[in-house]
């Protein structure tokens, strides 16, 4: 196996992953809230919520640093 293939199925798992946890995250989950008119306050993370968005930030730079491996690799 190629580093050129390995790169391109972590490029693909990341990708898919990182759509995954963005859906996961549970801000403002009314119908109204998708049109900005939420109207809560920012309140702090904590326990699973702040374990998935951690995890979406390695997800989403894992996903970077794999889609320009790709570019400089080819």
């Amino acid at each position: 196996m190629n580093i050129g293939v390995f790169c391109n199925n972590v490029t693909l798992v990341s990708a898919i992953l990182l759509v995954l946890l963005i859906l996961l995250q549970q801000r403002g989950a009314s119908l109204g809230a998708g049109m900005g008119g939420s109207g809560e306050l920012y309140t702090e993370r904590r326990g699973l919520e702040k374990s998935i968005f951690n995890v979406t930030i390695v997800v989403a730079v894992i996903f970077v640093l794999s889609i320009l491996s790709v570019l400089v690799i080819g």
